[in-house]
């Protein structure tokens, strides 16, 4: 078990894009196990969308911190990308490097994320991905105290588990 007080959530600025792009490609290959995921010409992971995070008031970049160093990202955004609810709150990327995992960082990091976008929100997590709903399951439980069932829905030819529920930023 880990204080709240070792972990940051910083809102990244333009200035942290290149952390955040080099977070992003550490990500992408743990991804791969579980989706095709395209590699540039470049010989690098593609995410197109990451600069949208630093210019759209929409959609919110996060930088993780555990004791002063970087342990990951989360991507948020307005609006839901797989029911088409402008109003959601989507938890659209979200990232522990290996070396903070089963310390319950991702469970601080995502609670702290709910609590400051109070709302409806949606947590999607692609069918084959079994180590991220056990996760999502158990940071849901903690955080609402109750089990969200997921609701299996296919989008462009993928299978997600989708979770649904209500942050305040009381809890």
């Amino acid at each position: 078990m880990i204080s709240k007080q070792e972990i940051e959530l910083i809102r990244a600025g333009t200035e942290h894009e290149p952390i955040v792009a080099n977070l992003l490609q550490l990500y992408a290959h743990d991804f791969s196990e579980f989706h095709d995921v395209l590699l540039g010409t470049d010989g690098r992971f593609v995410y197109k969308d990451l600069p949208l995070y630093f210019r759209e008031p929409t959609r919110n970049a996060f930088l993780v911190k555990h004791e002063g160093k970087w342990a990951g990202f989360v991507l948020v955004q307005r609006g839901s990308q797989i029911s088409d609810d402008a109003g959601v709150w989507d938890m659209t990327e979200f990232f522990v490097l290996r070396a903070y995992r089963r310390r319950r960082i991702g469970t601080e990091i995502a609670h702290e994320v709910w609590r400051n976008f109070p709302g409806k929100w949606e947590v999607r997590v692609m069918e084959a991905n079994l180590p991220a709903k056990q996760f999502w399951k158990r940071a849901l439980k903690r955080y609402t105290g109750a089990e969200i069932a997921s609701v299996r829905l296919e989008k462009d030819g993928s299978f997600w588990q989708v979770f649904s529920f209500y942050s305040s930023a009381s809890r």
